[in-house]
């Protein structure tokens, strides 16, 4: 039915390339690309163990315009899938232009050398994508992604107006080391060091970071210590949903995940300006990435499970409701089904989700969009056959 081309070799990279395979109905081809090869060479092995699917590989430099422009055009997919580094996003939306093929990612554009997120350099690609007759999808892993359909969906079935929101995530999962990320490591940290932010009565409110932090229970896992942090969704859904008064971030980290992230700061390890070492030139944080921990080898000692949702007031029928929706993934279970652990596959399944909404017609349309300006209704049912059932409460406790 379609061609599918995934860019990005890692964990996330992983997951995706293996539920691709088992909808091999849907994409009857499939390529995995990355600057490194022989990694994409190592999954589609392993893909091909698991389900029978046998997926082509290729090695490109995603920031290499000119050589991704010619990938696609040799491959002539229908549509991207980018889980490939997020300052990476507009080199290749921009080949995706050039070669006349549709766009899926899981993060918005940040630039490498400030860690700022914002939409604002993808949403300007919009005239380009509807002059093209082009879709290109933003932002479709879980947080951001599943987060805003789950508002969508509420939206669309519960509320006549939607006010208070609150995603909160927790990771009560453990890896055995004594310090890793869950994803990219250089992504990771700028992302939870720089300072919080919040939307109230029609501004942004900013913190320090994890100024502001209480308890918070999570379904089958209990009270988790909890900390505000800016995460990029929160701009594209105030956005689409107007009357929201306030829209907050919350995630937990562990003491000890705390005090190292300290001690990488206060040692000037999280820096991303370059420095001269020995008369070469280096970035801090990406020498930090070398030595820690692969995210995508994290997965085959890891235990307890993941847990991520909305809980949302608003106004239905002139009273005042609440709402919580989320989903639970273990890690276990995603490191038996795709070799990689829950944080990558509660990204990744998203993701192929997406897709298929866009080849099926359900998600499609000339322009950028982001997750939650598409019917959540199909989405969120493939999601759940997929790997990743959701829960849903009405009126009870929402803590925040």
């Amino acid at each position: 039915m379609a061609r599918l081309m995934i860019i990005g070799a890692g964990g996330v990279g992983t997951v995706v390339a293996h539920k691709a395979a088992r909808h091999s109905g849907n994409f009857t081809e499939i390529l995995l690309a990355s600057r490194t090869k022989e990694r994409c060479d190592a999954i589609a092995a392993a893909v091909e163990e698991k389900t029978g699917v046998r997926i082509a590989t290729a090695g490109v430099d995603a920031e290499d315009v000119p050589a991704l422009t010619a990938l696609l055009k040799d491959f002539s997919p229908d549509i991207v899938i980018n889980v490939a580094l997020p300052y990476q996003d507009l080199c290749i939306m921009d080949a995706c232009l050039a070669a006349g093929v549709n766009y899926l990612d899981t993060a918005n554009y940040e630039p490498r050398d400030e860690a700022k997120f914002e939409y604002k350099w993808q949403w300007a690609y919009k005239k380009k994508f509807e002059d093209a007759g082009l879709t290109a999808i933003l932002g479709c892993g879980f947080d951001p992604g599943v987060t805003g359909v789950f508002t969508a969906y509420a939206a669309k079935h519960y509320f006549d107006e939607i006010n208070y929101l609150d995603i909160i995530d927790c990771n009560a999962g453990d890896h055995g080391k004594a310090f890793a990320t869950n994803f990219n490591p250089e992504i990771n940290i700028r992302e939870v060091t720089q300072k919080g932010k919040y939307w109230e009565n029609g501004k942004w409110v900013y913190t320090e970071p994890h100024e502001i932090h209480q308890p918070v229970t999570y379904p089958n896992i209990g009270p988790k210590e909890s900390y505000l942090i800016y995460h990029e969704e929160l701009e594209s859904l105030v956005k689409n949903f107007p009357s929201l008064k306030r829209a907050r971030f919350w995630m937990t980290f562990g003491q000890e995940y705390l005090t190292h992230l300290r001690v990488i700061q206060n040692i000037g390890m999280a820096r991303i300006d370059p420095i001269i070492y020995k008369g070469i030139e280096i970035v801090p944080i990406q020498f930090l990435k070398a030595v820690l921990p692969d995210p995508g080898e994290l997965g085959e000692n890891y235990t307890g499970e993941t847990s991520i949702g909305c809980r949302i007031r608003g106004l239905a029928g002139g009273k005042e409701r609440g709402y919580y929706i989320w989903n639970n993934c273990s890690h276990e279970d995603a490191y038996k089904e795709t070799g990689a652990q829950g944080v990558s596959y509660t990204t990744g399944v998203p993701a192929v989700v997406g897709a298929l909404m866009f080849i099926q017609g359900k998600w499609k349309g000339p322009g950028v969009y982001n997750v939650e300006e598409f019917d959540p209704d199909p989405f969120l049912e493939q999601l759940a056959s997929d790997g990743l059932p959701w829960h849903e409460e009405h009126d009870g406790d929402l803590e925040l």
